[in-house]
């Protein structure tokens, strides 16, 4: 509901203001430790890319309540948005978008790592729950692009908005696609951000969405085995029907105005 997203908000705010907050029968402040604002950033931040990794990886639409929270805090607290885009990196290369090499003396462990894959005990994890993860970042990241905190008083520019998505788009096209991973990346920054770049770039984006059609997609289709199709189709039919359309659907889950009044 629109109104208990108003109490987070406010209770992360108050928090970051150095006002005292009530949390678990406590009442606690980060002036109570010289680094405890500092602390109170990285773990919030920290806590924002948990929840694109986990939440937002099952459920797609919890996408948009998380990111229109984390959009007012980065417009009043710039220094959680800085560390939230550093976890995100790190967590998930694609998100700057970056494909890191192997340098020389690295470990297999170590590299696929930098990869974003979860490794414990040299075990590294299914390669579906690997894309589960990346897909639920991006998204979360492809909404905090569009989305305002609706109370703010946005005399200034969006912290993060959509010259970046913009951005990252153009370069993501410009890097030699991988197998299942881009595909699933791209289709997951469409459908979330498609409708929005839509409308703020109009014929520039639909020259980009003829591009991916006639030259992207079939460069994806050479690196994909009979295997990895599944995600790659999406992608084509997603494409093709917006271009059939000349319309990019709004995003399923987006926060329309009645939810602020729930």
């Amino acid at each position: 509901a629109g109104s208990k997203l108003r109490e987070v908000f406010d209770k992360i705010n108050n928090l970051l203001s150095g006002k005292p907050v009530q949390t678990e029968g406590q009442t606690v402040s980060v002036t109570q430790h010289p680094q405890g604002l500092e602390f109170v950033c990285y773990k919030l931040a920290e806590k924002f890319v948990r929840h694109g990794e986990g939440e937002v990886s099952f459920h797609h639409d919890s996408a948009f309540p998380i990111a229109v929270v984390l959009s007012g805090i980065w417009e009043l607290h710039p220094r959680v948005g800085d560390i939230f885009l550093a976890h995100l990196h790190k967590k998930c290369p694609y998100s700057v978008p970056f494909y890191p090499a192997r340098k020389a003396g690295t470990s297999l462990e170590e590299y696929q790592r930098t990869l974003g894959y979860e490794v414990h005990d040299s075990k590294v994890e299914e390669q579906d729950h690997f894309l589960k993860r990346m897909s639920g970042m991006i998204r979360l990241y492809a909404a905090i692009l569009q989305l305002r905190w609706p109370y703010g008083n946005k005399q200034g520019a969006h912290p993060h908005g959509l010259s970046y998505g913009w951005r990252w788009l153009a370069q993501m096209l410009n890097l030699e696609p991988l197998a299942d991973v881009t595909a699933m990346l791209l289709l997951d920054f469409l459908e979330v951000c498609g409708n929005a770049l839509m409308k703020q770039y109009g014929i520039q984006f639909w020259k980009t969405m003829f591009f991916i059609q006639k030259s992207y997609i079939p460069r994806i289709e050479a690196v994909t085995s009979s295997g990895q199709m599944g995600c790659l189709s999406r992608l084509k039919n997603f494409v093709q029907k917006c271009l059939q359309a000349e319309e990019i659907p709004l995003p399923k889950g987006i926060l329309t105005p009645s939810f602020w009044r729930t």
